[in-house]
Parts: C-alpha cells; structure tokens; sequence
C-alpha cells in the first residue's frame, strides 16, 4: 500500500491533504519556551471547533509584532499531565500538542502580511512553506560546554549538591546566570541570564 506523500522543509514528508496552522503563543509563554528546552508545546483552553489533526503542519508565531518562533507539527496528546505554571488552564484534559522540528526562538523571523485570527489560524500550506523555506537549512551542531557555579555554605558535600539543586529549581534560567562556550574554547566563554548575552563583570559597567 503506498501512500502520497510531499515533501517537507524540514526534510521529513508529510502525507497528502494534511492541514497548516499558525499558532499563537499565549503572553509570557514565549520566555517559557525560550529559557528550557521542549520536545513539545502543549496548549489548552482552545476553541474545541478549530481543531488541527494529528501530522497537520504547525508555524508558531508571537505577537507584536507578528513573528516566526517555530516550525512543528501535531501530535496526538499523551493523557494526562502535571500543571503547567506557564498555562493557567494546563488542568484542562484537552490539549493542543505540537512536536517541534525546528526552533529560532532566539532569532524570531517576521512573518510580513500575514494575519491570524485567534490562538489558532488555519493556514494556506504553501504559505507555510514559504516560512519554512525562508529559515532555510538548520545550522550544524556542535558541543557546548556549559556551566553554572554557585558559591554555597554547606556542613558536607552532601548537603552542598543537595542545596545547590535547590536554588537550580527555585532560582532557574530567569535568576541564574548559566556560562557557555564552544568545546576546545574555553576563553570565548559567555555568561548568559534570560536566554540572552548578559556582562558579569562590574568593572565594563562603569
């Protein structure tokens, strides 16, 4: 049995007829999805007559101006899951999941004329893969060493990781500063804070 298939942006192919989308996210998710990394983005409270269906293509946007975040696709929803801080209505058993296959949180890129309506916008396919056609390729992989150093006063090693998971979790990507730099590079470190490029050094503030 052989079934049509078209090709995709991503590389991958997508099954003849499938739907496009854009999806908007809601406000103070995009730092969200910019500061930790997912595999999925899952949302709720959605219009239950704007459905998109499993394999349908996903170009995630953001508001004001309207831009491009990301390329995915939907994925049937798993069952049930914790809270999400992030979405208040994440108890809601009906979501809206999409598998990502290509992030540019970093570099958001503008979408031009396009228009949605609502968290949820049927989309033309071919405008879809105009979007993905103008991200062009991924850039290549490579190793990063990163880092994150936190002076604390412990009574024994033990008790010091334990505390030093503690902050991690409490303080995270928005308080933390984590350090990075390119493997075999160690002198082209950067300290990052907010999923940005942020100067530890007092002294190159005055």
């Amino acid at each position: 049995m052989t079934t049509d298939t078209a090709h995709r942006a991503d590389g991958t192919s997508r099954a003849a007829g499938a739907g496009a989308w854009a999806v908007l996210l809601p406000a103070g998710r995009y730092d969200a999805e910019r500061l930790v990394h997912h595999d999925t983005l899952e949302l709720t409270g959605l219009d239950e007559t704007v459905r998109p269906r499993p394999g349908d293509d996903v170009a995630v946007l953001i508001d004001d101006p309207l831009r491009l975040v990301a390329l995915g696709r939907v994925a049937a929803p798993t069952g049930s899951r914790p809270e999400d801080p992030d979405d208040p209505q994440s108890d809601r058993e009906s979501a809206l999941v999409v598998r990502y296959t290509r992030r540019v949180f970093d570099e958001p890129l503008p979408v031009g004329p396009l228009t949605v309506d609502g968290p949820v916008t049927a989309l033309d396919p071919a405008v879809h893969r105009a979007l993905a056609d103008r991200l062009g390729p991924p850039p290549p992989r490579r190793t990063w060493l990163v880092s994150l150093d936190l002076p604390i006063e412990a009574d024994s090693p033990a008790e010091a990781v334990r505390l030093f998971w503690a902050y991690v979790q409490e303080l995270g990507p928005r308080e933390l500063p984590a350090f990075v730099s390119p493997s075999g590079d160690e002198l082209a470190m950067q300290a990052f804070v907010l999923g940005a490029e942020a100067n530890q050094d007092p002294e190159e503030d005055d």
